[in-house]
């Protein structure tokens, strides 16, 4: 996972059995993924009591590269401490304008969505491209649209008032504008976190279906086994046929040759 220069991060709440308490108790799940244009795909799963910035720091100690993350404040360390680039999630920021448009409160928001709407047709034609050309693309026909909508931003901002839902909207962006335009340089960043997002999913169906994990350290089996599940998924593996193979090779496979083993060098013998 830390052989890549480019990451996505993403936390999530879990509950967790308190049983001297008699409840559950907050913990989270911090899922780390390899880019989203990665050649070799893969997430992993860090079960954790807490949604510090010790649990992160912990994880990514001693790698260096581009993290795409949301806004949380957790990850301020992290870029702090270490030199790494932060790349911010465009669909964060529209998500604001869009709560307003569907709102009708503002015409703004709906100017914001479609001029956001345009960086998403490009991104689209840009998928299967390599990173090189996909940059290309980016900058020949983005990077133009991004500096306007920088420009009306900054205008808008200074012809709405403080306090209300638009002015919230305009200053997010503002203020993270350096890190919500990361993809513009690089062509492995996406230009969004919504890679992400959709391998934490299981986790959410998970809160409705099993409720909570039984202790610290069912957490963190349970964040194992579904590293395992969602990387055979991502790597193109039927996970079944995938961990029933693993199972009944583990005991006869050599300890230095278990990397073999993993997903994204799995291969479904016969």
């Amino acid at each position: 996972m830390l052989g890549t220069q480019v990451l996505h991060a993403d936390e999530t709440l879990i509950r967790m059995l308190d049983p001297g308490a008699g409840k559950t108790t907050k913990a989270y799940v911090w899922a780390y993924a390899r880019g989203e244009h990665d050649a070799i795909p893969g997430v992993v799963y860090d079960f954790c009591v807490g949604r510090g910035a010790k649990y992160p720091m912990a994880f990514l100690h001693g790698w260096v590269g581009t993290i795409t993350c949301d806004d949380y404040k957790g990850y301020d360390a992290v870029f702090l401490l270490e030199v790494r680039t932060e790349a911010g999630c465009l669909a964060h920021a529209r998500r604001k304008f869009d709560e307003l448009a569907k709102a009708q409160a503002s015409p703004v928001a709906m100017q914001a969505i479609e001029s956001i709407a345009w960086l998403y047709r490009i991104e689209q034609e840009g998928r299967e491209m390599t990173a090189t050309d996909r940059l290309a693309l980016r900058q020949q026909r983005a990077q133009p649209l991004w500096d306007a909508l920088h420009v009306w931003m900054r205008l808008e901002r200074t012809r709405v008032a403080d306090g209300g839902g638009i002015a919230a909207a305009l200053d997010y962006s503002l203020k993270r504008w350096d890190a919500l335009g990361r993809f513009l340089h690089d062509g492995e960043v996406s230009i969004d976190n919504n890679h992400i997002e959709r391998l934490m999913r299981p986790w959410a169906m998970g809160r409705k279906a099993w409720l909570f994990a039984g202790s610290e350290l069912a957490g963190q089996r349970a964040a194992m086994v579904m590293s395992l599940v969602q990387s055979a998924k991502l790597n193109g593996h039927d996970p079944w046929a995938y961990l029933r193979d693993v199972l009944e090779r583990l005991l006869a496979h050599p300890n230095n040759r278990i990397e073999e083993l993993l997903p994204h060098r799995w291969g479904n013998p016969g």
